[in-house]
């Protein structure tokens, strides 16, 4: 298989980690807030969200590329790391617009017609994780994250 497409197979295969463990946190959050106005429960369940996804993204994401910025000599291959870092923060900070704004409205909406929060918040959420791997997906084959690197 080509190097880059268990690069995006890494990628996707961590992100559905951290959703997964995030769709429990958001769910369990959503249900503790169930007193609060509709607009505070995602709110503050999205809050929760960020702070779950990116501490398990970021681990898994270190994890698997530790050694991919490491040259011969044990330094830091600054100039292939900061080229990787703008492509995968552009890539994930545009589905993470798209993401929260879907996230946001979808679980406003089941809370407003009485779904309860925790069900409101994992339907949101799937929702918005559908739109967040398309965009991500999309963005990070144009950014060219994960080029053949055979190829130039």
């Amino acid at each position: 298989m080509k190097e880059k497409y268990k690069e995006y197979l890494k990628l996707n295969r961590n992100v559905f980690i951290a959703f997964a463990v995030d769709i429990i946190v958001s769910a369990i959050v959503a249900q503790l807030l169930v007193e609060q106005q509709d607009y505070l429960n995602v709110t503050f369940t999205l809050l929760a969200d960020y702070a779950t996804f990116f501490s398990i993204l970021s681990f898994l994401f270190y994890y698997d590329n530790r050694k991919k910025y490491k040259l011969e000599s044990g330094k830091t291959n600054w100039i292939l790391l900061k080229a990787d870092l703008v492509k995968i923060v552009l890539s994930l900070g545009i589905a993470e617009i798209a993401y929260t704004i879907v996230r946001w409205l979808s679980q406003y909406y089941f809370l407003t017609i009485d779904y309860d929060p925790y069900l409101a918040s994992v339907i949101g959420q799937i929702i918005a994780i559908a739109v967040y791997m398309i965009t991500l997906n999309f963005l990070i084959s144009i950014t060219k994250l994960y080029k053949d690197s055979n190829k130039p």
